[in-house]
């Protein structure tokens, strides 16, 4: 069965991974790409050699579409998506605010079509081996989780407020929660957040940590900044890890990497060399297999709801100086 997939906006900057990896994908015909700023609409499908459709054309022709958007433009496309029956792997956050995230869960909910996230990660193989570490009840009782998604500043679109929603608290704080609620079956019930701009002259935070409280009482600690600098050896870094009371666990999601090291003059000279699973091919295969066999994709809209969920809560500590809790 082949599945009939259009690309939805290609505003972030992994919508050219995308492309590469569904055209890799024997079961997917991708018919084209829409996108509501036409010039980088067509500059994307020239790129890739595929079509440029109108979004109404496109959407008549998928049974699936990748919103590759902006992240305040996720609502909107998901709308137009979900009115047309259309099942969606929608890039995260899923949304910048609590309320029109679960609008978007609940327009696929009405017409009964999947909608999957972007969170990638979860196919790491360091994640899946952590994962079945913690169900056989390796550490004991969780004490404490400490995590890091520290990366280099994606400029663009992504430091401009009315358009990302916010700035390193929104953009990576997303990806180790849903690690920890995925890994450990907690939810975060409060945050408390030190968040400020120190290392770029940007108009969104770029520097954040942040104490969280699971469900359990479990403390977890989180560095989601943009603090990698541009000459990094790679964009940056996801990593966990897990105290119990019979023992640790550490997981670094890029472990599979060796480095390469030249002589390139003014720059680093340093670069890695990534060879293992490729996490965003395995999340596209997922999602692709979830609309063959019917089923729900791997990481579910409503699970991405709390996620955006302990964002707010987070800037409106940053805001407050006090804990806040957390409210989905």
């Amino acid at each position: 069965m082949t599945i009939r997939v259009g690309i939805l906006s290609a505003a972030h900057v992994h919508t050219d991974a995308y492309v590469r990896g569904l055209s890799q994908l024997d079961n997917v015909e991708l018919v084209g790409i829409a996108d509501e700023n036409a010039n980088r609409g067509q500059e994307t499908a020239a790129r890739h050699k595929i079509e440029y459709l109108d979004t109404g054309r496109l959407l008549e022709y998928i049974d699936a579409g990748v919103i590759c958007a902006a992240n305040v433009d996720h609502l909107s496309w998901a709308k137009r998506a979900a009115k047309a029956g259309v099942h969606v792997l929608c890039e995260k956050p899923l949304s910048v605010t609590v309320e029109e995230a679960e609008e978007i869960v609940a327009l696929f909910d009405e017409v009964d079509a999947y909608l999957g996230i972007a969170m990638p990660l979860r196919f790491s193989d360091s994640v899946q081996r952590a994962a079945q570490r913690l169900d056989d009840g390796a550490l004991g009782d969780l004490l404490a989780v400490s995590g890091t998604n520290r990366g280099q500043m994606p400029g663009g679109w992504f430091t401009d407020p009315q358009t990302a929603g916010g700035g390193a608290v929104m953009d990576h704080t997303v990806h180790i929660v849903d690690l920890v609620t995925y890994l450990t079956g907690c939810t975060v019930s409060e945050v408390y957040a030190e968040v400020d701009t120190r290392f770029h002259d940007i108009a969104v935070d770029d520097v954040n940590v942040l104490s969280m409280k699971l469900e359990n009482g479990a403390g977890f600690l989180l560095d989601g900044s943009w603090s990698k600098p541009d000459e990094w050896h790679t964009w940056g870094d996801a990593t966990l890890e897990f105290v119990g009371e019979s023992g640790t666990i550490a997981v670094d999601c890029f472990d599979q990497t060796l480095w390469h090291t030249t002589d390139t003059g003014d720059e680093s000279g340093v670069s890695s060399v990534f060879w293992g699973t490729d996490l965003n091919q395995e999340l596209l295969k997922d999602f692709i297999t979830a609309v063959q066999d019917n089923r729900p994709p791997e990481i579910t809209g409503g699970e991405a709801v709390h996620a955006v969920a302990v964002v707010e809560a987070a800037y409106r500590s940053a805001t407050s100086g006090d804990p806040e809790v957390v409210e989905f």
